[in-house]
């Protein structure tokens, strides 16, 4: 893995030497900080910190370690926008501008309404489908019905494509079964293939639907650690060097331009959305989030070059939206020392 600086919690600034030091790092007093205020949270299960490509900080309170796969609810929309623009790159798909029907070719469900013909991966990723959602009340009978596919993409048009933010579930499936049928292959080997094998990270096989489609959107599993090489990946603009020192272009040029250009706006928190990101800031500058129930976050803050993994118990109950803005006031914290 490229980021090898671990450290543990209680020991990792004080045995970093002097020269590593630079204005946008993290003191030892604030990593401190972090770790005094995430012990208030019990839910979190671990937080870690990179600066500079290198991971400077770690704090493992419970559950999976941070080298341990953990079920990081729908932060996999996160991920799953990775694997389309890494499918975009290789051809796979054209662009993010190629309409949904054109990937499923002979795949599409009998009578669909004609105007899905207008819903465009762009849509999917942004989550501007138009289609009712499938999360909140509707997911318990989405999940329970005979196929998640049809389900979702028979649903009736509240919007239409490319308006308003409608969060859904069903619309990241529908992602996930176009990368299906577009390459002939799984979505978890597309995951491996164009995005862990690059980033030397193992992606393990996840729920999948009746049909056999990977579940778009929800219950991956990744470790902490992964995924940060996930959000450093998007820090670098979608390039990986490689231990000789070549790069690797993973992300089509200016696809993390793209994907953190707002084109909704959700209801619940106020924030941006892009693909599979929400914007918004904090201490000032532009931070970039994936988020997945029960407090599974990952962050990107180019600007501080740093990335930021929290994951915490997600299982139920949730711990309500207000939870999320903590998670918030944690990186908030480590942005603030060098405001002044």
């Amino acid at each position: 893995m490229r980021a090898t600086a671990l450290l543990v919690s209680f020991a990792v600034t004080s045995l970093l030497p002097t020269a590593y030091a630079a204005a946008n790092e993290p003191s030892a007093n604030t990593l401190q900080t972090l770790d005094r205020q995430t012990r208030q949270l019990n839910r979190v299960h671990s937080v870690v910190v990179a600066y500079d490509g290198e991971i400077i900080h770690e704090l493992h309170q419970g559950g999976p370690g941070v080298a341990s796969p953990t079920n990081i609810k729908s932060l996999s929309k996160t991920v799953l926008a990775a694997i389309t623009g890494a499918a975009i790159e290789t051809d796979i798909i054209e662009s993010a501008e190629q309409p949904m029907v054109a990937l499923f070719g002979e795949h599409l469900p009998r009578g669909i309404d004609p105007q899905v013909g207008d819903i465009t991966v762009a849509h999917l990723l942004a989550q501007q489908a138009g289609l009712e959602r499938t999360s909140g009340s509707n997911y318990g009978a989405w999940v329970a019905s005979a196929n998640w596919v049809n389900d979702a993409m028979t649903r009736p048009f509240v919007d239409e494509p490319g308006g308003q933010m409608l969060y859904s579930t069903g619309t990241s499936h529908l992602l996930s079964a176009a990368l299906t049928h577009a390459s002939g292959e799984t979505t978890h080997s597309l995951a491996q293939r164009l995005l862990g094998d690059p980033l030397n990270i193992t992606i393990r096989p996840w729920l999948r639907d009746p049909q056999g489609i990977y579940f778009g959107g929800n219950d991956m599993q990744l470790s902490p650690r992964a995924l940060i090489e996930v959000g450093e990946l998007y820090r670098n603009d979608g390039v990986v060097v490689n231990e000789a020192g070549g790069e690797q272009r993973i992300l089509p040029e200016g696809w993390v331009e793209e994907s953190w250009q707002p084109r909704g706006t959700s209801r619940w928190t106020g924030d941006g959305y892009g693909y599979g990101w929400f914007i918004t800031q904090l201490a000032g500058e532009d931070v970039y989030y994936g988020r997945g129930y029960g407090g599974q976050a990952l962050y990107v803050i180019p600007e501080r070059e740093m990335t930021v993994v929290i994951t915490s118990d997600p299982n139920p109950p949730s711990p309500g939206g207000q939870f999320q803005q903590r998670l918030n006031r944690l990186v908030e914290g480590l942005l603030a020392e060098n405001d002044e």
